[in-house]
C-alpha cells in the first residue's frame, strides 16, 4: 500500500500550549511548551495540511491560546473550544467567524474538565445550528450508562481516542458494541488516536486498541477521523508522531480508506 500522505490530510486533535497564557486553577499538570511553530514542523515532516486545535483542559474556559493558534494557522485550521452554556449568540457567531467548529467536554474524573454532563444537551442545542460538533471524551466503558443522553444530543458529536476505553475491551464487549451503535447515526464520528493512553499491550502495535480501530473502520468507514494528539501531553516518553500516522496506514491497509479518513471525513465534519 502507498502510504504517501494524501493532499488535504487533516490532523483532527492537537493542543497548543504557550507560557504567555496562565493555566486555570483546574489544571491537573504542567504542560510542555508546544507553540504553533513546533507543530508546523510536524506538519511538514508528515505531509499534513489541515489541523484541528483542541482547547486543552489546562486552560479551562480561557480559549485565548487556542484562538491565537487558530489565527496563526489560518484557513487550514479549525478549533474546538470550551464555553459556558449561556454564551451569548453574538459570541458564538464571533467564534464561528474565527474558525471554531466545536465544544469540548472532558468527562474523565480528575482530568480537569470544567463542563458538567448537565450542560451537554443545552449547549449542543445552542451550537447545532452552526454545524459545530460536541467533542466528547469519556471512559468508553461508561458508554452504555450514557447511551440515552448521548443519543439525545442534537447535531454532530465526536468521541475521542478510539472510545478511550481505560481498560481496553474486546470487540464483542457491550461497551464497544454501544460505540458501534452510536456511530450508526451519520452525525456521529470517532477519532482514531492516542492508542498509548489506554493500551495495556503497548508499542509498537498497541494491538488491543488496534483491534478496536480496525473494527470501527470496518463498520463505519465514513465515521472515522485520525489525530496525532500532539504534543502528547503528560506522556513520557513522548510517542512518535510518524508512528501514529503509520498505525493508521496499518489499520486501514487500503489507499482509498486511508485517504477517506485523513481527507474526506474531516472535511465533511469540520467544513474544509
Amino acid at each position: 500500500m502507498d502510504t504517501t500522505t494524501p493532499s488535504g490530510a487533516c490532523d483532527c486533535h492537537i493542543h497548543v500550549y504557550d507560557p504567555a497564557y496562565p493555566l486555570a486553577p483546574s489544571a491537573t499538570f504542567k504542560p510542555p511548551h508546544a507553540p504553533v511553530d513546533a507543530y508546523r514542523a510536524v506538519q511538514r515532516a508528515l505531509g499534513l495540511q489541515r489541523v484541528i486545535v483542541v482547547q486543552p483542559t489546562g486552560y479551562g474556559f480561557d480559549n485565548r491560546c487556542t484562538l491565537d493558534a487558530l489565527a496563526q494557522l489560518g484557513d487550514s485550521a479549525r478549533a474546538v473550544v470550551v464555553i459556558a452554556p449561556d454564551t451569548p449568540d453574538a459570541e458564538l457567531q464571533r467564534l464561528h467567524a474565527l474558525g471554531v467548529r466545536g465544544v469540548r467536554f472532558m468527562m474523565i474524573a480528575g482530568a480537569g474538565g470544567v463542563l458538567p454532563w448537565d450542560a451537554l444537551e443545552p449547549l449542543a442545542a445552542r451550537i447545532a445550528p452552526l454545524g459545530w460538533n460536541i467533542n466528547l471524551q469519556l471512559d468508553g466503558r461508561d458508554l452504555p450508562a450514557y447511551r440515552d443522553r448521548i443519543d439525545r444530543v442534537p447535531g454532530r458529536l465526536v468521541i475521542d481516542h478510539t472510545g478511550k476505553f481505560l481498560e481496553p475491551v474486546t470487540t464483542d464487549h457491550a461497551a464497544f458494541r454501544t460505540l458501534l451503535a452510536l456511530l450508526d447515526r451519520a452525525d456521529r464520528w470517532v477519532k482514531l488516536s492516542a492508542p498509548y493512553e489506554t493500551s495495556k499491550v503497548g508499542a509498537p502495535g498497541y494491538d488491543d486498541v488496534a483491534a478496536l480501530a480496525r473494527a470501527l473502520l470496518a463498520a463505519h468507514p465514513d465515521g472515522c477521523v485520525w489525530a496525532s494528539n500532539w504534543p502528547h501531553p503528560n506522556r513520557h516518553p513522548v510517542p512518535s508522531d510518524a508512528a501514529m500516522l503509520a498505525l493508521l496506514a496499518e489499520w486501514t491497509d487500503d489507499v482509498g480508506l486511508f485517504e477517506r479518513v485523513l481527507v474526506h471525513n474531516p472535511a465533511a465534519l469540520y467544513g474544509f
